[in-house]
């Protein structure tokens, strides 16, 4: 009991003399410690651009030119057209396209009753006749330039084209045929074949490589007015003289080239005949 009464007798916060004890913050820091260093803020890195690479990057190989008979997709045919082709390569190089012959904006081809056709030099205020061609033995009914070369054919009632080189000023070749030629037309996608229609309502395709007709298309037709290829050259719109059949069905008809039958001969069912026909030409506006 004694023992205990001692033990816990004494304040245990002050000393013996009544001195109170020193706090825990000063027991542990000294009166002359500075304060605790702030948590520092955070700030954001920097951000530092990649350091280019010791070595350039090697250019894909060219692709190959795919096997012969092997299906080839829409997006491997752009690949390859894009890929470069390796010099000292064995694939073959497609033929060169020609180019599209402009006829010269300064001349004019006419023709006329008097057997001749004329061409003409607009620029020229003195002599406009450059180049007077006699050929025909009648009177020519139409004339047409070549797209891709500076070539004329020519058609009249002497039953023949005649396709003359208009630098050299030289007949190339003559068509004859069995009518009065009326009208002719080169074909848009070829231009080593034209079309003509004439007085007895016959329609021929002709190859000026060779000087034959190919194709003959038949169905009773007046004679032919006048005659328009499709943009792609596959299908052509006749336009006959319907007063000698009394047919108006028969007035402008659509025909396909390959099949060599009219495909529609409803386009018009009026009793007049249509002297003119045109294609409308019609351009998409990009936005």
């Amino acid at each position: 009991m004694d023992l205990l009464s001692a033990a816990y007798g004494a304040t245990s916060d002050d000393d013996a003399d009544g001195t109170p004890a020193p706090s825990l913050a000063t027991r542990i820091l000294p009166s002359d410690a500075p304060p605790p260093p702030k948590r520092p803020r955070w700030e954001p890195t920097p951000y530092l651009p990649p350091r280019p690479l010791s070595a350039p990057l090697q250019a894909a190989p060219p692709l190959s030119a795919p096997a012969s008979g092997r299906y080839v997709s829409k997006r491997e045919r752009a690949l390859l057209a894009a890929s470069p082709v390796p010099v000292g390569s064995a694939t073959p190089l497609p033929p060169p396209i020609a180019p599209e012959f402009d006829s010269p904006g300064h001349l004019l081809a006419s023709a006329g009753m008097d057997h001749t056709v004329h061409i003409w030099n607009v620029w020229n205020q003195g002599n406009t006749t450059a180049r007077v061609l006699k050929y025909h033995t009648a009177a020519v009914k139409d004339v047409r330039w070549s797209p891709h070369r500076p070539l004329l054919l020519s058609g009249g009632f002497d039953c023949s084209s005649r396709l003359v080189d208009v630098e050299e000023g030289k007949e190339i070749s003559v068509f004859k045929e069995d009518q009065a030629v009326e009208v002719i037309k080169f074909n848009p996608s070829n231009s080593n074949i034209f079309l003509s229609g004439g007085s007895k309502g016959s329609l021929r395709l002709w190859d000026i490589r060779s000087g034959l007709a190919t194709t003959e298309f038949h169905k009773s037709l007046g004679t032919i007015l006048d005659i328009e290829f499709s943009a792609d050259g596959k299908q052509f719109i006749s336009s006959t003289d319907t007063t000698r059949s009394n047919i108006s069905e028969n007035s402008i008809i659509i025909w396909d080239i390959l099949r060599q039958v009219p495909l529609s001969n409803q386009v018009y069912t009026e009793a007049f005949t249509c002297p003119c026909v045109s294609k409308a030409t019609i351009q998409a506006k990009q936005v």
